[in-house]
């Protein structure tokens, strides 16, 4: 049982009456939590919404246009997917071409409800004393009952019987995850980057919630080691923004940001679900990006006319590296993410309706607009 509560803080920019100007709304979406430490407590999950005014004034974008985004496993949405540098809001890409966005944080992330062993430093990953609660955090299932939470939500707020889903990282499992158990909500599928565990087992392990620690931190030396350590050229990102994406990770952390210089804190989590057979499972339309070797990307889509599993025949890789003009569209086959090839290849149906901007400081190379309704795929250049 869920149970759902809303708020409202919204933030209009000068001339709120002009219908091209975005609006930031804050949502508060009660759930009754799975998460083991806090399981049956209703606890609130933050969502944030960005959104043309004149689409806010009409209730909300087309039934088609609804599009919840689903962070990965350390950086929360509203820094993920709404940066707050220049014109790096991938949120705000969207609204402006007339969908109506949100992007959620899980339990144990950014302005959402933080349970309680996350406030002792004793739980951390590698911590010298001993912990007050040994055990990961979060489950994939408390993941799954957040994300739902939130999908009701919006359904019920923009009166549509279905939403897309986007997901970037471990936000793949969780939105991928969800949707596939929920076919019925879910109108298509955008995953980025998506972790995957092909072989992982479908059901959760014997002993839950796992043992070890409970939650994990990260500096702002160790969140610039990790934007380096993916660095294929000279100049392939602006430094200011990643110092505005650090303040902004630590403006939504405010008590990991009193720890030493600032850290922001994130859960450990047992995963288990997403796996061959679930993705399998999937009907609905589904969009993969991702990113290959540093210098070149894949868009993979599927026709939705199949089931053979994630590389089946209806699943089709469009790849092209940096200096290219064409896409080179092959089947999907075993191997592919180890730069295998399987030829020429155009067939099926391309199904979606998502536009994804150049991801400034996520690394792929390129901008994508997808050409929905056809049979082919587009590149933009520029912003």
């Amino acid at each position: 049982m869920r149970l759902v509560l809303c708020c409202f803080v919204i933030l209009l920019p000068a001339f709120a009456d002009d219908g091209q100007k975005l609006l930031s709304v804050d949502h508060y979406v009660g759930v009754r939590s799975e998460v083991p430490a806090i399981n049956g407590q209703t606890t609130e999950i933050y969502v944030r919404e960005v959104v043309l005014a004149g689409a806010a004034l009409r209730s909300g974008a087309a039934a088609d246009r609804v599009v919840l985004f689903v962070h990965g496993a350390g950086t929360p949405a509203e820094v993920a997917f709404d940066a707050g540098y220049q014109d790096y809001s991938w949120m705000g890409y969207l609204a402006r071409a007339g969908f109506d966005v949100f992007a959620m944080d899980m339990t144990g992330y950014g302005r959402s409800t933080r349970p309680w062993p996350m406030n002792d430093l004793c739980n951390l990953v590698a911590a010298t004393c001993a912990p007050s609660y040994p055990h990961q955090l979060t489950t994939i299932a408390s993941d799954w009952n957040d994300i739902g939470a939130v999908v009701d939500r919006l359904r019920a707020l923009r009166h549509v019987d279905k939403i897309s889903l986007i997901g970037w990282s471990q936000g793949g499992p969780r939105a991928a995850g969800y949707a596939a158990q929920h076919q019925d909500k879910v109108l298509k599928l955008v995953l980025l980057a998506p972790a995957y565990g092909r072989n992982s087992s479908p059901n959760p392990p014997a002993q839950l919630p796992g043992n070890g620690a409970a939650f994990n931190t990260q500096s702002h030396a160790e969140f610039m080691a990790n934007w380096d350590r993916q660095v294929g050229c000279t100049g392939q990102y602006d430094p200011p923004a990643a110092e505005a994406v650090w303040a902004q990770m630590l403006d939504s952390d405010p008590v990991g940001a009193t720890w030493g210089t600032g850290v922001r804190r994130a859960p450990q989590e047992t995963i288990w679900g997403w796996n061959q057979a679930m993705a399998a499972s999937l009907k609905i339309p589904v969009l993969l990006v991702s990113g290959f070797a540093r210098w070149r990307a894949y868009v993979v889509w599927r026709s939705g006319r199949d089931a053979e599993g994630v590389c089946g025949s209806g699943l089709f890789v469009a790849q092209r590296a940096v200096g290219e003009e064409s896409f080179a569209a092959v089947p999907c086959v075993a191997g592919m993410a180890d730069g295998g090839d399987g030829g020429w290849q155009a067939d099926g149906d391309v199904a979606g309706g998502l536009l994804i901007p150049r991801p400034k400081y996520a690394m792929l190379p390129m901008i994508y607009k997808v050409n929905y309704g056809t049979r082919h795929i587009q590149t933009q250049e520029g912003q």
